[in-house]
């Protein structure tokens, strides 16, 4: 099977089997990508929050991978523009390398950001330099300049060729010279020159000791080894995120989102002004959504119409802003009795999408709708809404191809839940529509305020005020070490009176990094249209914390188990340690009345700190509601949907342990707790003026 056969089939695994997939992968791949930090970051704890950030990006991300590239590729620069948004300090620790290493990453982060880049992706990584180029969005030939200054400046660093000059117009032909790559024609030109000029033979020869020097080193770090239990404690803080996603994911499948409050003010601002518009649109647009738009003169009504295979789709209209492109459509199985739905960029992409629309903007989810009405009536017969990349021109033509559709089967247990096998049913054929479109303005509005939240800064930066969203952009502020916030779910925002609900999702995280300091996220509200807003009070609901919290237990293999120890107010159990070659730890907290934290990080230390071993870690709990009403999560089903605002508090955490390299005995020697993360429920409310 060739290799793009396989990296494609790979996709598919990873989003298939989500964030887990992406973890065994950089699990896989650690060394070469925590030698790729090592050049911008000082030590582990970077490090882990390098990676932690790396995984989580690569997931949010994948669905709009490409297979124009290696996935490989791919995460490398998602890992890079990680490594730019923490790189804030050159030095390293000197326990972490030897000194000839510490020396070689110390010389590196003396290099200009991009000279830096060129010469790990290409020295480092192993990339081309086209494959360089295209990561640094630069030319081939500014590639090759790069390298040229970094190694000229990494030359300066080691002392090699101070007094040495060569002629400038052949310094453009150093690299491709010595990597065997310049053209015959030019090599001899070049040769003749080098024969006849003393200060170029000085100068290429002390620029080559640097370049070889520079490769060897790389060729030695393949000896480095990732510090023990790196991946392990990632993975366990990965899992509870996990663990707080998928309740989230969950709920996505047992709820849709309802916009009739929203879309009910769009109806009463045309009330005077538009009355028999309104009234037409009642009278002959069925899905509320929809009809709102239209009342609001938003869209207009197309009906384009194509079939294929039996299948007949019909694009019905197309709201576009600055946010995003929403697609209303209609799915009739004319020869039997199916419902199917749209995903974009799975079987549904835009083959212009790169002529007229925004790369920056991931869209906005829209899941199944088994509730409303027009939905239950007919079994062959499916309307949906799909989101697509905001338009980057004020008008447009949208060329949508659809390949796949998406079967929904309805769960036998709940009539208005999706059903959830793994393997997925699909309707395959070919529908193309050319779709004309005209985007709507947007108001956006400064703000300016700050507000502590858990002893933690939140700044409010922009409300933008869209015709089908409404977006608050804000950050937080990370220079507290002792606690971190990781989210901030909000309730809803309240403009001239009128709420709008925060999207269930919670927030998500801005690619800008203005100030290094703050982690800049936006959350998307429900529309809101109307007079213009003179103030906003924006609610929040919960903030999920990490709290740094360092605590150390000896293990003892020979000791009896169960042994208790008190931490963050707690009594935790050490219910068992077993010594193997495969080594197994089992703690555990049953109590979560009035508990401080819902997971905690941790990870397990053997008797050599040096050694090689993998950590698998699992977990049970129990979800639990604000009012502190736990639920039973074998309960098939769980109503999600019903319970107030949840959270997960592991009661039992298995690890094991086992030595990859020589296979012999792993001893635990001790229990590395760092912390906690907890959720906090709020009440506050901001108010900010907009005049």
């Amino acid at each position: 099977m060739i290799p793009e056969i396989i990296d494609s089939m790979s996709i598919i695994t990873k989003r298939e089997k989500g964030v887990e997939s992406i973890v065994d992968w950089f699990d896989q791949h650690k060394q070469s990508f925590y030698i790729l930090g090592l050049s911008y970051l000082s030590n582990q704890q970077q490090m882990e929050e390098l990676f932690y950030r790396s995984i989580i990006k690569v997931h949010k991300e994948l669905p709009r991978f490409k297979s124009e590239t290696s996935f490989e590729k791919w995460a490398t620069s998602m890992f890079i523009h990680t490594c730019r948004e923490l790189y804030h300090d050159g030095s390293l620790q000197a326990s972490e390398e030897s000194e000839q290493q510490k020396d070689f990453f110390k010389a590196l982060n003396q290099l200009k950001e991009y000279e830096k880049e060129a010469v790990v992706l290409t020295y480092i990584k192993g990339f081309s330099h086209e494959e360089a180029a295209h990561f640094l969005q630069v030319s081939v030939e500014k590639i090759k300049a790069l390298l040229f200054s970094g190694i000229q400046s990494l030359r300066k660093e080691t002392g090699y060729g101070l007094n040495v000059n060569g002629c400038k117009e052949f310094h453009k032909d150093y690299i491709d010279y010595l990597e065997k790559t310049l053209d015959r024609s030019e090599k001899i030109d070049f040769e003749v020159h080098i024969y006849h000029c003393q200060d170029c033979q000085e100068d290429l020869a002390t620029f080559q000791d640097v370049m070889l020097t520079l490769l060897n080193l790389t060729e030695r770090l393949e000896d480095f080894h990732v510090p023990p239990g790196f991946m392990g404690n990632i993975k366990a803080r990965l899992a509870e995120e996990e663990k707080h996603r998928q309740l989230k994911n969950k709920k996505r499948k047992r709820m849709v989102l309802v916009f009739a409050s929203a879309f009910a003010l769009l109806i009463g601002i045309g009330l005077f002004t538009g009355a028999f518009t309104n009234l037409y649109y009642t009278w002959t647009e069925e899905d509320p959504q929809l009809r709102a738009f239209l009342q609001q003169g938003l869209g207009e009504r197309l009906n384009l119409e194509a079939e294929n295979n039996g299948v007949k789709i019909k694009i019905k209209s197309v709201i576009a802003d600055d946010v995003q492109t929403l697609v209303f459509y209609e799915i009739e199985d004319i020869e039997k009795d199916n419902q199917y739905m749209m995903n974009y960029q799975n079987g549904v992409s835009v083959e212009n999408e790169h002529e007229i629309m925004g790369p920056e903007t991931y869209p906005r989810y829209y899941p199944y709708d088994f509730k409303s009405d027009v939905n239950n009536e007919k079994k062959n017969l499916y309307r949906g809404t799909i989101s697509l990349p905001p338009l980057t021109t004020e008008k447009g033509t949208i060329k949508l191809k659809i390949t796949m559709l998406q079967k929904l089967i309805r769960d036998s247990s709940d009539r208005n839940a999706l059903r959830t096998d793994m393997e997925k049913e699909y309707g395959f054929g070919k529908w193309s529509f050319e779709i004309p479109v005209t985007k709507k303005p947007s108001i956006e509005y400064a703000l300016n305020e700050d507000k502590e939240v858990e002893g933690i800064p939140v700044r409010f930066n922009k409300l933008t005020i869209a015709p089908t969203a409404t977006i608050l952009q804000y950050a937080i502020n990370n220079e507290h070490p002792e606690k971190r916030i990781n989210f901030v779910n909000f309730d809803n925002l309240e403009v001239n009176n009128k709420k709008v609900k925060a999207d269930m999702y919670g927030s998500s995280f801005l690619d800008l990094q203005q100030d290094i300091n703050w982690t800049a996220l936006q959350t998307q509200f429900d529309p809101f249209l109307g007079e213009k807003p003179k103030e906003v009070n924006i609610q929040f609901k919960s903030v999920y914390l990490t709290v740094e919290d360092t605590y150390i237990i000896e293990l003892d293999g020979i000791r009896e188990y169960p042994q208790t120890f008190e931490y963050a107010s707690s009594t935790i159990s050490i219910d068992k340690v077993e010594v193997g070659q495969q080594s197994n730890v089992v703690i555990s907290n049953h109590e979560i009345k009035n508990r401080a934290y819902e997971s905690l990080r941790l990870e397990i230390v053997g008797e050599d700190e040096h050694e090689t071993s993998s950590i698998e870690m699992n977990s049970e709990g129990v979800l639990v509601d604000k009012n502190g009403i736990e639920y039973d999560m074998n309960e098939n089903p769980v109503v999600y949907d019903e319970i107030e605002q949840p959270r997960y508090f592991t009661t039992v955490q298995s690890m094991a342990l086992q030595d990859n390299t020589t296979g012999d005995k792993v001893i635990p020697k001790m229990l590395k707790i760092y912390g906690y993360y907890t959720t906090k429920y709020l009440d506050d409310v901001v108010k900010i003026s907009l005049e």
